[in-house]
């Protein structure tokens, strides 16, 4: 590897860069920091467990809980920021870079079921046991039936937007990735409003029992994942507006749309097994 590319780091690599497999692309500290982070919160919850039974101090878990998704969150801006903006800000990445961040995509959503997946055993765990296990709120309201709404409908908007791009039609795609943009910051409203009435109207909150904390932790990590999905459409609205993208360049908008999708289908199944289902039979 010449010096040029052993010292091309931006600031952000590890300091061997040398030592990196060639074709693995550059390293980068960010994915790591951002797997801590991931793994933290897990550990606070599970210190928050013991914590009650006094194994631990009962401070011990909401701390390491709330840093460990500061953590988090800086390392997804570092790693997005190197994959968005830096490398991607003002052209899109040629056919090989843009088939790494397609799979790259792809990996992460994979992951991301998993991380579902565990949650949602969980539930599933108690769900099998006495049911209900504890008085439960009135989940099927017309609130979650708006949002639900609100986010199918921004799943629409964004294929729109995505084949005006394709069409050369640059005024729709601009439109629909406002609306969309839009959408998402109104379902991320909806969901805090919808905390707001539980918790305060309902004595409903995370420390309610094991639906609590399935409730909260399941659809809090999915509004989490919405979030981010916001900040990904506000950098490729960003973009759009200058015009930096084509029907031959729009890889940042495809994978984009790959992540909004995934987080729209999880919701989807999040309020049939966990609004709906919990109130079946309960």
């Amino acid at each position: 590897m010449s010096t040029e590319e052993a010292h091309d780091d931006h600031g952000h690599h590890l300091p061997a860069v040398q030592d990196w497999p060639r074709g693995f692309g550059e390293a980068s500290w960010w994915p790591f920091v951002t797997a801590v982070g991931g793994a933290g919160i897990y550990a606070g919850a599970g210190l928050y467990v013991m914590g009650q039974d006094g194994i631990v101090g009962q401070t011990a878990g909401p701390a390491v809980f709330i840093g460990s998704i500061f953590l988090f969150l800086a390392g997804l801006y570092g790693w997005l920021y190197h994959a968005f903006v830096s490398h991607f800000w003002s052209r899109d990445a040629n056919q090989k870079s843009a088939s790494k961040l397609r799979w790259g995509m792809i990996a992460f959503l994979g992951s991301e079921l998993g991380t579902f997946g565990a949650l949602f055993t969980y539930y599933f765990f108690i769900r099998a046991g006495t049911w209900p296990p504890q008085e439960l709120p009135e989940l099927t309201g017309s609130l979650v039936l708006a949002n639900t709404a609100i986010l199918i409908i921004s799943s629409f908007t964004l294929h729109w937007a995505h084949v005006a791009i394709r069409e050369e039609n640059h005024r729709n795609f601009v439109l629909g990735l406002a609306v969309t943009l839009l959408l998402g910051v109104v379902f991320i409203g909806g969901q805090v409003y919808e905390y707001y009435e539980f918790i305060v109207h309902s004595n409903f909150s995370i420390t309610d029992g094991i639906f609590g904390s399935a409730f909260y932790g399941l659809t809090g990590l999915h509004g989490l994942h919405v979030s981010l999905g916001a900040v990904l459409l506000g950098i490729v609205f960003v973009r759009a507006l200058r015009g930096q993208y084509s029907a031959e360049r729009h890889v940042s908008v495809s994978t984009a749309s790959m992540y909004w999708h995934f987080v729209d289908v999880v919701w989807i199944f999040l309020v049939v097994v966990l609004y709906v289902g919990a109130e079946v039979g309960a």
